[in-house]
């Protein structure tokens, strides 16, 4: 393992000497860690459409690993960088703004119309008052249910907690369990979280409270849990959950044994080879809770400039470029995903269509808890949602122990 790790950082180390020796003015660098084959041919297509609309401008792609960029990106922000980086965006770009590492960029903003074009995503793409990169692709996250299990109950889509509740009693007197989950993997813990803390508190709560600000033991917090106990405590939640990872739950939902599950839209492929029609398989977004704007999670991929890019000038042209409603249509084709630009053409996939229209008109979107938080944060929350899960009776013990770990990590 420890000769693989070194080997990963060597080839990373050697693809940053090479980038650095690569920028210059009239090429365009760009670091990324789209590896994987949708990610790499929409990245080598937008590189070949700015080169085709712009021909001065030499595009030089250095694809990383995931766990290589990750273990470099600071290193090569630093020293050499190159002129465009992928990054994501929320908590997880504010190390790099906070430490001077990337580009204020709000003039992009300003010149394209982005802060109407991008509405949904300018908030995670803020950091105090200022824009500090483009998104270009996301995902939405929602409660997928079976329609026919609801119609044959007789229940309506729940647009409040109070309906979401009703339909659950309902499925559970039934014989249905109303939510498949599984949580031996612990990150779908963190979707429950985030949702039920945005509906109960709201986006700026939720950034407060990821980003270090607000204690765990806080009552806003305790009145998060108090609505989770109305689902754990009936027993709403798939049996043995723990047990599961999220696709090990996948047949309880295909077999009606359980009629909604809270996942993000990669989910929708195992769903439809496991046997689900579009007449049995929808879409809802999760349910307003209290008086807040309706933020959704949508993991968000986005572009920066370094600060110390060298070809700035047409870094700022690309981000432009990237930006357009007509480029992103045309990426999230091949990346299967969803434009951030509301302009862009709708998807024709079902479950995209309804994404996009959610999407485009949230409040804000979080990035999900595992990037929102720090690593050490994330990993402690989420296994402490997980014991909460199992052992309602826990709540108090996990929540101070949550406490205790973010005094810690937020020194």
């Amino acid at each position: 393992m420890k000769t693989i790790q070194k080997t990963t950082m060597k080839l990373a180390v050697l693809a940053w000497a090479a980038a650095a020796c690569a920028a210059q003015a009239g090429t365009l660098v760009i670091n990324t860690d789209a590896s994987d084959p949708a990610p790499k041919a929409a990245w080598e297509a937008m590189a070949k459409g700015f080169m085709a609309a712009n021909p001065d401008v030499t595009v030089k792609i250095n694809t990383f690993d995931h766990e290589g960029f990750k273990t470099s990106i600071r290193n090569f922000l630093s020293a050499n960088p190159p002129d465009i980086v992928t990054w994501y965006a929320g908590n997880r770009m504010a190390p790099f703004v906070n430490a001077g590492l990337f580009e204020d960029v709000s003039d992009v903003w300003a010149k394209e119309g982005l802060n109407d074009k991008l509405k949904s995503a300018a908030s995670s793409m803020t950091i105090n008052g200022k824009q500090w990169g483009i998104p270009y692709t996301y995902y939405q996250w929602g409660i997928y249910y079976r329609k026919d299990i609801f119609a044959k109950n007789n229940i309506a889509v729940p647009k409040d907690w109070k309906e979401l509740l009703a339909a659950s009693a309902r499925l559970k007197a039934a014989g249905v369990t109303p939510f498949a989950i599984g949580t031996k993997a612990l990150w779908p813990t963190g979707g429950w979280f985030d949702y039920l803390n945005m509906r109960v508190n709201g986006y700026e709560f939720h950034m407060d409270l990821t980003a270090g600000k607000v204690p765990y033991t806080d009552r806003r917090v305790q009145a998060v849990f108090d609505r989770w106990d109305e689902l754990t405590k009936p027993g709403y939640f798939l049996a043995n959950h723990a047990s599961y990872d999220w696709q090990d739950a996948v047949p309880a939902f295909v077999k009606g044994e359980a009629a909604m599950y809270l996942m993000g839209n990669f989910a929708v492929d195992p769903f439809k080879k496991g046997g689900l029609t579009e007449a049995q398989l929808g879409f809802m977004q999760f349910p307003k809770i209290s008086n807040v704007p309706m933020a959704e999670d949508a993991p968000t991929d986005t572009i920066h400039i370094p600060a110390k890019a060298k070809n700035k000038e047409d870094a700022r042209r690309f981000l432009a470029y990237v930006a357009s409603a007509k480029v992103q249509t045309e990426v999230n084709a091949i990346l299967g995903q969803l434009p951030v630009n509301k302009d862009a053409t709708r998807p024709s996939d079902t479950y995209l269509k309804d994404g996009f229209t959610m999407l485009s008109n949230a409040h804000a979107l979080g990035q999900f808890y595992d990037r929102d938080a720090p690593a050490e944060m994330a990993k402690a929350g989420m296994e402490g949602f997980q014991r909460y899960m199992v052992k309602p009776e826990s709540r108090k013990e996990v929540l101070e122990r949550l406490e205790q770990v973010r005094q810690r990590v937020y020194k």
